[in-house]
């Protein structure tokens, strides 16, 4: 099967109805879109992704009229978030919708509904006019695309088509929000902080650990994730780069804020202006790093405050808990 590049909406929709894998551009992350209402397009999706069954797919949706395509019942913690922040880089956890089958939510009674900001994907949803199961598009475990290019690096030949967009102006995957129980908890941390979140609703709280061996009530919680070939090493300060020898470094990218000491010369260097900038292309540099075959990244911690709480979160999964 050879993967088609498309401008035209229309196509895509046609081809995810008739049980397509469509990749379109979102404002978080490219996601790979199926039909969630149709059980062998979404196994198709697992195989396409190589992804755990056990891993609850995020339903997307054109608008917030259209939330019962995916969801039973709409909580007012829910109604209240949506209003503040979507469409936009968030995603509510609701009692799912019969409609949607056990393989979307992997057996959860719950869905994660998400309807993102990027016009490209609400054009394209309403024309789909189905919820839209979308995990990142790519290869699960890697880093997530946000380019059409990356996209089809990982995916080709095993999807139908992309829909080509700009790169994602965030660049790191939404919020995701348990709006089910007593009070919302923020089951992955995105570019919605829990700063706004409580600004909103202050019960909200971040949840602080798994049940072990329980279900997943979100992706990007337990499985190895946004992981290059390269060995990813997390450093807070350049001085640790510095240490390392030039036969080391030369084989090495670095990427951060801050700039390198001078005489420390790198295979591939990436000094982003802001944190916004910094979560914006850091998958982008994990890819290009594999690219050009680097044995080792560095990759400066992002700040613990505003989106550099995301960011740091994905650089801990792909560092895979290796610091200096």
């Amino acid at each position: 099967m050879k993967t088609q590049l498309l401008s035209d909406v229309r196509t895509a929709a046609q081809i995810l109805r008739a049980g397509g894998l469509v990749a379109f551009a979102t404002e978080t992350v490219f996601g790979l879109g199926a039909d969630a209402t149709n059980p062998a397009a979404i196994d198709r999706l697992f195989r396409a992704k190589g992804r755990p069954q056990d891993n609850p797919l995020i339903v997307h949706v054109a608008d917030h009229q259209r939330w019962q395509l995916a969801a039973s019942k709409m909580t007012e913690q829910a109604e209240l978030l949506l209003r503040s922040f979507s469409p936009g880089p968030i995603t509510v956890v609701l009692p799912k919708s019969d409609k949607i089958g056990e393989s979307v939510t992997a057996g959860l009674s719950t869905v994660g509904l998400r309807i993102p900001a990027h016009a490209l994907a609400r054009e394209f949803l309403s024309a789909c006019n189905v919820p839209i199961a979308a995990p990142s598009a790519n290869r699960s475990g890697k880093p997530s695309a946000t380019t059409w290019q990356a996209v089809l690096e990982d995916l080709d030949g095993e999807i139908d088509a992309i829909l080509l967009g700009e790169p994602c102006g965030i660049g790191l995957e939404s919020t995701v929000v348990n709006c089910t129980g007593d009070v919302p908890v923020v089951l992955r941390t995105g570019a919605i902080t829990l700063e706004q979140l409580q600004a909103v609703a202050p019960e909200t709280q971040q949840i602080t650990s798994l049940a072990s061996g329980g279900p997943l009530p979100s992706p990007g919680l337990r499985y190895a994730h946004y992981q290059p070939a390269a060995k990813v090493s997390l450093v807070r300060s350049t001085a640790e780069v510095a240490a390392f020898t030039q036969e080391v470094l030369s084989a090495s990218g670095y990427c951060g804020l801050s700039a390198l000491n001078a005489g420390s010369s790198v295979g591939l260097l990436r000094v982003f202006p802001s944190t916004e900038a910094y979560a914006r292309g850091f998958y982008e540099f994990l890819r290009e790093a594999d690219r050009v075959g680097l044995a080792n990244v560095f990759v400066e911690l992002a700040p613990n405050s505003g989106i550099g709480v995301a960011l740091r979160d994905r650089q801990q999964r792909a560092a895979a808990g290796e610091t200096h």
